[in-house]
């Protein structure tokens, strides 16, 4: 080997050397520089974007229509009691029913959370929960989110959509004056629930 290619060769060994431990530390258990870095242990997190578009809408329809008719007559006895006079007896029911109802519900979100793994299943499933609570004007927005996720299911840039988490729970609440204000008063309640 010649004297002037060790130098070199020395060299370049401790210049790579920093890149090649900054590169496992990056990379963690993915093993490569080149894989994407996506949440895959407790403690990771990732981001989720909520779309969530719902609606049913329900129709039904009766009608029911029933009719009866009794309808009886005589004439003249007979024999010795041909002085009975003429009878007759008529009878007419009707019984009819309309009903119909409509029923029809929508709701939507859309929004982009960022929630942590909480647990790895088995099967490399992960379970995510995370909340964010928004305060404007003394009035608290919370938004709230479980379920599990495949690691398969999570993007490259490490989010995953809403319609891909298993057994989600999403709520949006909100609790202040604007929220307070919203609902009706006590008696309107009351009546409502009474009638």
């Amino acid at each position: 080997m010649s004297r002037y290619l060790r130098p070199v060769m020395i060299f370049a060994v401790m210049m790579l050397a920093p890149y090649t431990a900054l590169s496992s530390s990056l990379v963690g258990k993915s093993g490569s520089l080149y894989t994407d870095i996506k949440a895959h242990a407790v403690g990771d997190i990732l981001t989720v974007r909520i779309y969530e578009d719902a609606q049913a809408s329900n129709v039904s329809q009766t009608n029911v229509k029933k009719e009866g008719k009794f309808d009886l007559k005589g004439g003249p006895g007979v024999g010795p009691l041909d002085f009975i006079p003429l009878f007759g007896a008529a009878g007419e029911n009707t019984n009819e029913f309309k009903g119909s109802g409509t029923n029809t519900r929508r709701g939507n979100l859309k929004a982009s959370m960022t929630v942590s793994v909480i647990a790895v299943k088995a099967n490399g499933d992960l379970a995510i929960e995370g909340n964010r609570v928004i305060r404007i004007n003394n009035d608290d927005e919370t938004l709230t989110l479980s379920g599990i996720i495949r690691p398969t299911d999570i993007n490259a840039d490490n989010t995953v959509n809403s319609y891909s988490i298993a057994d989600a729970q999403i709520s949006y609440t909100g609790k202040g004056p604007g929220a307070t204000g919203a609902r009706p008063g006590i008696i309107i309640r009351f009546l409502n629930w009474l009638f």
